[in-house]
């Protein structure tokens, strides 16, 4: 890999340049990442140039919120080999601080979108590597079922993973989410627990790898307990800033089966069997 470009890309965006070695940390299994002096890189094929961007994006929205940290995004670039994100280098490793992390999320939730329709993102972006449709709208039932659910259930079908009564899921999930006026929140996207750490000198919470957009605050809330979660002291500090309506845990579920489908699109093996359990737990209310 030829950093060259990289170094450049920094330079032009009005930042010292690396002059040493830099050295491969891990970086997901979608790109390839270094530790590069002060700079933390991402990089991939070309054909990653987009989704490059997008993460850039959801990133600089992110950072400039001033709620929670994030790596701010400093650089980006593509060649016809290669594409790159720069970032600020952030050491992790400090002790888990979940409450703070419940807490500065939820302030984060309460950036408001100032665009009209409101829910939705200024451009579509990826989560993982599939196309995510943001077009927006002032509702977010019809935002969910029309530019998150039906697109998963229909790349699925496309890839002949067979899930069955999905029709009544769609009408069921409506019928839930109509219900349901959540506000506006600038979400991550991709909240997962290993897209969360704590810095090694204070333990302030940090995010990365985001897929963000406005919605309903659940949806970070949903992923949060998919693969783990961040305990009991995590949600404590959700309500201490912003309580939770009722209703919560059959929304988690419909927000979550959301990520199982991505899941089954992407790596198979047993989330398509997880996912018709979903469907099946929805359907019976």
């Amino acid at each position: 890999m030829n950093p060259d470009p990289i170094r450049q890309s920094i330079a032009d965006a009005g930042y010292d340049p690396p002059d040493g070695d830099w050295h491969q940390v891990g970086g997901g299994c979608i790109s390839s990442a270094m530790h590069w002096q002060n700079y933390f890189v991402k990089y991939g094929p070309s054909s990653q140039a987009a989704m490059m961007e997008a993460e850039r994006e959801s990133l600089q929205h992110l950072w400039r919120a001033q709620c929670i940290r994030v790596p701010r995004p400093l650089a980006s670039g593509s060649t016809p080999d290669m594409a790159w994100l720069v970032m600020e280098w952030l050491p992790l490793g400090g002790a888990p601080d979940p409450r703070r992390l419940g807490r500065e999320l939820t302030q984060l939730h309460q950036t408001t979108s100032a665009w009209s329709p409101r829910f939705g993102w200024h451009g579509d972006n990826f989560i993982g590597t599939t196309p995510q449709s943001n077009a927006r709208t002032t509702d977010w039932c019809a935002f969910f079922i029309g530019q998150r659910l039906r697109p998963m259930l229909d790349a699925c079908h496309d890839l002949g993973i067979h899930l069955h009564h999905t029709e009544a899921l769609v009408d069921a999930c409506a019928t839930v989410l109509d219900r349901h006026s959540p506000e506006p929140s600038l979400v991550h996207g991709d909240l997962w627990t290993g897209n969360a750490g704590f810095l090694a000198s204070d333990s302030a919470p940090v995010l990365f790898d985001p897929a963000s957009y406005f919605g309903d605050r659940e949806v970070d809330l949903a992923m949060s307990e998919l693969f783990g979660g961040f305990g009991p002291a995590f949600f404590k500090g959700v309500d201490e800033e912003w309580p939770l309506p009722p209703g919560y845990p059959q929304r988690r579920t419909i927000y979550n089966l959301y990520h199982i489908l991505n899941h089954a699109i992407l790596f198979g093996g047993g989330y398509p069997t997880q996912a018709q359990s979903m469907i099946d737990d929805i359907l019976r209310g």
